[in-house]
């Protein structure tokens, strides 16, 4: 028997069944139409491709939607696929590997003689290794299924090239603080889906640091308030009134846009160096401390600083080093919550402390003439004469002892003939 247009291969609710009444609150307030859709104007506003596409009903495109979590990237693959009549199979990456890829593009095959389009909607793409990735491949270049892939890292790194070139990249935005608050407000007066049942009571105030603290996650502020109502006793009148007390237990520890594994981890390692570089020690402070109270490895942070030291301050205050290197070793020995302060110390003294890169471009340039004269034989007279043959080869003849002859240091040379005279560290000007 022929499947409902918008179930999943694996009976997933669709889109127009009524909630569950046990689903979250996030899940129930999924928006069923671009109405009730919140954000993303630059694809879904007027005249924007998501807004044509949805309302068109034309031939759909295989997308790669890239956003942060609770961006609406789910969603928006739902609302395509409703309005495109097509099926809509939704697998997970965590969960799914190349047999149930199979499955559902040999139904898709199936449907399709049919006449029936299928989207494939797949979460957390980036978590497919490469085999997975290909294995889509011949059927999204075909036709057989439309992919849309819904992912919070950079598909650069993450997508593997052929599979990137056969679909169009959509940037999701961070919800504002005012698109949050409205989503929240509909679940708040929402009696069939949201929490209007419940009678809650909440000020706009407590409302406004709600959106805030969720960090443009629709997701996050929906299960703040969740949790906040459901743990609110209403009063004699049945009301229950939300303070901020509750509000900040229900949301627990302060959110940060973070991901240890993920792409905004080297942002934020990233805005830490280049503060440094540009001594700004306020902005270097507070992305350093985005970096620990997001749950960075505080090891990973005083590589870094070793790494600045050396690179961006160098001989022009070799001190430098010795800080950053301390900081390093106290890190490892004590850990944080203590590490916070050799890791500021160090971060301090390093914005602080003048800049030099002369040893990066001493280097560079060295590099650069290692390449051109790979083949260039080491002059005898820096050889080791190890063995009476190599002595008898020439090996070592001519070396001049500089503690001995302190004039070799200025009369023998000990470059290749070819480069004889090259500098390469400039020393920086005053």
């Amino acid at each position: 028997m022929h499947q409902p247009t918008t179930r999943s291969l694996f009976g997933e609710p669709a889109i127009d069944e009524p909630a569950d009444q046990f689903a979250p609150l996030a899940d129930r307030m999924r928006p069923r139409s671009l109405s009730e859709f919140a954000g993303q104007n630059h694809l879904v506003g007027e005249g924007r491709i998501l807004r044509r596409l949805i309302e068109g009903g034309g031939n759909l495109p295989s997308l790669i939607l890239w956003g942060a979590p609770g961006t609406g990237k789910t969603t928006l693959g739902r609302l395509l696929a409703d309005k495109s009549n097509a099926r809509f199979v939704q697998l997970s990456a965590v969960f799914s590997g190349v047999k149930d890829l199979r499955a559902a593009i040999s139904v898709a095959k199936q449907e399709a003689c049919l006449g029936k389009r299928t989207i494939l909607f797949i979460d957390e793409i980036h978590r497919f290794n490469k085999g997975q990735q290909d294995a889509l491949l011949h059927a999204v270049e075909d036709g057989t299924v439309t992919l849309i892939g819904a992912t919070t890292e950079n598909p650069s790194f993450e997508v593997t090239s052929a599979l990137l070139s056969r679909c169009r990249v959509l940037v999701l935005n961070p919800l504002t603080e005012a698109e949050v608050k409205t989503i929240l407000q509909r679940a708040l007066s929402n009696d069939e889906r949201g929490l209007a049942r419940m009678n809650p009571v909440i000020t706009d105030e407590v409302l406004d640091k709600l959106a805030h603290s969720a960090g443009g996650d629709a997701r996050v502020a929906l299960a703040g308030l969740e949790a906040a109502v459901e743990a609110t006793v209403a009063d004699e009148t049945g009301a229950r009134k939300i303070g901020e007390d509750t509000v900040i237990e229900a949301l627990g520890r302060a959110r940060y846009a973070y991901d240890k594994g993920g792409e905004e981890h080297y942002n934020l390692a990233s805005a830490l160096i280049k503060s440094l570089r540009n001594s700004d020690v306020d902005a270097s402070l507070y992305w350093l401390a985005r970096l620990i109270e997001g749950g960075a490895d505080p090891v990973f942070i005083a590589r870094r600083l070793c790494i600045l030291a050396s690179e961006d301050i160098g001989l022009a205050d070799p001190q430098a080093m010795v800080q950053a290197a301390a900081a390093a070793q106290i890190t490892q020995l004590i850990g944080l919550p203590e590490a916070l302060f050799p890791l500021s110390q160090a971060t301090i003294y390093l914005a602080r402390a003048p800049k030099s890169n002369s040893i990066m471009r001493a280097y560079g340039a060295a590099v650069a003439d290692a390449t051109e004269t790979a083949r260039e034989p080491v002059p005898l007279h820096l050889r080791n004469a190890a063995t009476p043959l190599m002595k008898h080869l020439g090996y070592g003849q001519g070396y001049r002892y500089v503690h001995n002859d302190p004039n070799a240091k200025e009369e023998m040379s000990c470059l290749p003939e070819s480069l004889r005279g090259r500098k390469y560290l400039e020393e920086d000007s005053d």
